[in-house]
């Protein structure tokens, strides 16, 4: 589909160890200590907290890019991967927020990795933990994290380059999940 546009695939950290993106990521949000390593095979929990940290992201990028997209194959296309991307997003928030009922430390772990995303995509609060929403409601989950008119919230693509790279540096070109940088025109936070 993409032909002549396409882009190699760059090189993805998600790998184990104490230097490991998703370790540096969990101790960005304060899961781990120093020197510790997360490991997100190690459980369906620790898998769902792994995922978290993307799927979020994957969904406000997605929605983010939308205007820069003028051909109509290309936006179906990315609509078609925004809705398979909220879908896994809402079903991760579902499963961690149903898990951390019974282990309140979970609930924790995915409010304490939204806060990290949020300290590294600059200066607005725009996004949402799993943990009920509003003065004293204890009874409701954040499964679809939304704006004041109900609608889904856009990352720009510094935002999301910050995110991925685990830096709010300004120029950064990598580090984070893509240790060499991503590949393309956009590149650089």
């Amino acid at each position: 589909m993409l032909g002549s546009n396409a882009v190699a695939q760059p090189a993805i950290d998600v790998g184990v160890g104490p230097n490991s993106a998703f370790s540096n990521a969990a101790r960005a949000a304060g899961l781990i200590g120093a020197g510790a390593t997360f490991d997100p095979y190690a459980s369906d929990e620790n898998f769902l907290l792994g995922a978290y940290i993307f799927e979020d992201v994957g969904v406000t990028a997605y929605k983010g890019a939308s205007p820069l997209l003028n051909n109509k194959t290309y936006l179906e296309a990315a609509a078609g991967i925004l809705a398979a991307e909220a879908y896994h997003a809402g079903l991760v928030r579902t499963v961690l927020y149903a898990k951390g009922v019974a282990t309140p430390a979970l609930r924790t772990g995915a409010d304490a990795i939204s806060n990290a995303r949020d300290s590294l995509d600059g200066s607005t609060d725009l996004d949402q933990g799993i943990s009920p929403t509003g003065a004293g409601n204890t009874a409701a989950s954040n499964i679809v994290p939304l704006d004041a008119n109900g609608i889904a919230y856009s990352r720009t693509t510094q935002q999301v380059l910050n995110i991925v790279y685990l830096t709010a540096a300004a120029s950064a070109t990598s580090g984070g999940f893509f240790p060499a940088g991503l590949n393309g025109s956009i590149r650089s936070t």
